[in-house]
């Protein structure tokens, strides 16, 4: 019988729950200021090295947002550190951050097509009168 998940996908998982409650927990203390933060994914690489960690930033301003991420990876010594104080791993994982767009970019295309959609429908009624 096969195993449901490979090692890679438990460790990014329990990587992932851990991260996010650092950040939320103790990161959120040490740096106040920064913005609305979750934890959208995490990739770990075979040999367990590197995990990359995506995050979501809530807001729109985008000086504020890159200011924030370079706060994070500044910080990530000091997550990787919690990190190993709550894993049972031979070797944490270096931490890598990166901004995950990929839920506002569904949001934007989400909008253009109920554009489309009503445009249609719009086009659709003056044809028929």
């Amino acid at each position: 019988m096969a195993r449901e998940f490979s090692r890679t996908d438990r460790v990014a998982q329990q990587i992932h729950k851990e991260v996010a409650s650092i950040l939320q927990q103790e990161f959120k203390h040490r740096e106040p200021e920064v913005g609305m933060i979750t934890v959208s994914g995490v990739e770990v690489s075979r040999d367990l090295g590197h995990a990359k960690v995506f995050i979501t930033f809530y807001g729109t301003d985008e000086d504020k947002i890159e200011q924030d991420l370079a706060k994070l990876i500044d910080a990530k010594g000091f997550v990787r550190g919690l990190l190993g104080r709550r894993v049972r791993m031979r070797n944490v994982p270096a931490i890598h951050f990166f901004r995950d767009t990929s839920i506002v970019e569904g949001a934007r295309i989400s909008a253009l097509v109920n554009e489309a959609v009503a445009s249609d429908k719009a086009k659709h009624k003056e044809e028929d009168q």
